[in-house]
């Protein structure tokens, strides 16, 4: 994550974090590092118990400005400090959040500097709680995380996993990944909102024997920018993959091989959704015969090999199609502007993302893409070489500019 991605949402942004005192307040030094590379202006209130664990010279010294730890006297910033931070802050952030902050919060209670922060801002509100398992599981904490919820707070679930006081379960706080993501999505648009979104990714792979398959050079980090991209702008997200990248915080992932796999998963999930974005590069072709052990080299002489197309699966989704959004991609290796408006007309898609795959910066696997937009009846839109996370905000932009996207047809509201 960082400057590299492009998307800088939270460029200039003030973030005021609060950390308080449990063992993960370690880690907020390294959050305040990774929200400072997104561009972000962080200013750090801690608790007493807080810097029981961690000194606040170290958030002074990533941050540049002063660690504020008390309501008045040392440590304060002035009588007033509370409100200032208030007005300041684009978002509120506690992390790690313990249990006594929790129940504080939920309470309404102000009684340091942190919570009589918080009672005072006005801005999106986020906690990542961290604490022993049996602690998190309890009846008061959870009503206390209910209760904020119900009060607009975003909660960042706690993660399984080891735990430092030696036990193993749900308490830990979330990724780093995770809570700079929840930060994202708080400041992002949410046009995309309880959109319920169904991204394709990766190259399939179509076995010839048990080792080896047919495949192409596809990654899925255009999917996986795409699947990230509507997650931070408020979609419920479903990311079926052939990648083996990891997945992006908070999509539900189907991992997928081949491209009658692909197709089942979509089939299933495809009623459901509202704007479906085929990324994936699916194979046209797959072995007629599959051995069942390895093709040994000395056993063979010229190998040839039979194959017969695969499912066609925009065609397969168009026949079942509802309200749907649906958009394709192409990629070409010439006629590029001919071959893409061919298929978008031919698969009835509402846009087809094209790009040239033999130019520089556009081809498989690369951290960029060169893409070009277009629409039914022949407009289109060249995109210049962007970073894929900036070039799935494009595509989201120009999604919304849909008249079914406008129309609302295929949002919450849309009639199964």
């Amino acid at each position: 994550m960082g400057q590299e991605e492009g998307v800088r949402i939270l460029r200039d942004k003030t973030i005021v974090l609060g950390v308080s005192g449990g063992i993960a307040a370690y880690k907020s030094a390294e959050l305040c590092r990774l929200l400072i590379q997104e561009g972000a202006a962080v200013r750090v209130v801690m608790t007493r118990a807080a810097q029981e664990f961690i000194s606040p010279l170290t958030f002074s010294t990533l941050t540049g400005h002063p660690v504020l730890t008390e309501i008045f006297g040392a440590g304060s910033g002035g009588p007033l400090t509370h409100i200032d931070l208030a007005r300041a802050a684009d978002l509120f952030l506690v992390a790690p959040a313990t249990a006594n902050i929790l129940g504080k919060l939920a309470a309404g209670l102000a009684d340091d500097l942190l919570t009589t922060t918080a009672l005072a801002v006005d801005c999106p509100t986020l906690i990542a709680p961290a604490m022993n398992v049996n602690m998190f599981a309890k009846a008061a904490v959870q009503e206390n995380l209910n209760l904020l919820r119900r009060r607009g707070w975003g909660i960042i679930e706690p993660d399984e996993g080891f735990l430092a006081c030696g036990t193993t379960g749900k308490g830990r706080l979330a990724s780093l990944e995770r809570i700079v993501a929840a930060c994202r999505r708080a400041l992002a648009p949410q046009d995309f909102r309880e959109r319920r979104v169904l991204v394709t990714a990766g190259g399939t792979r179509e076995p010839l024997d048990p080792v080896r398959y047919i495949g192409n050079y596809s990654s899925g980090k255009m999917g996986y920018a795409l699947a990230r991209a509507a997650w931070e702008r408020g979609a419920r997200v479903t990311l079926i993959s052939a990648s083996q990248l990891p997945p992006p915080p908070e999509v539900d992932l189907v991992p997928v091989v081949k491209a009658a796999e692909m197709l089942a998963g979509l089939q299933e999930r495809f009623a459901a959704a509202d704007v479906v974005i085929m990324a994936a590069a699916v194979a046209d072709f797959r072995p007629v015969q599959v051995a069942g052990r390895k093709i040994k080299k000395e056993d063979q002489g010229e190998l040839n090999v039979h194959l017969e197309p695969t499912e066609d699966i925009l065609a397969t989704l168009a026949q079942v199609r509802q309200n749907q959004l649906l958009v394709g991609f192409a990629a070409e290796t010439e006629d590029l502007l001919a071959n893409a408006g061919h298929k978008l007309a031919a698969k009835g898609l509402d846009l087809i993302v094209a790009n040239n795959i033999t130019r520089p910066g556009a081809g498989f696997g690369s951290e960029t893409n060169i893409a070009t937009l277009i629409y039914p009846g022949g407009q289109y839109q060249e995109l210049p070489q962007l970073p894929k996370l900036e070039v799935a905000y494009r595509i989201l932009d120009a999604i919304t500019t849909l008249p079914r996207f406008q129309r609302g047809e295929s949002g919450p509201e849309r009639k199964e």
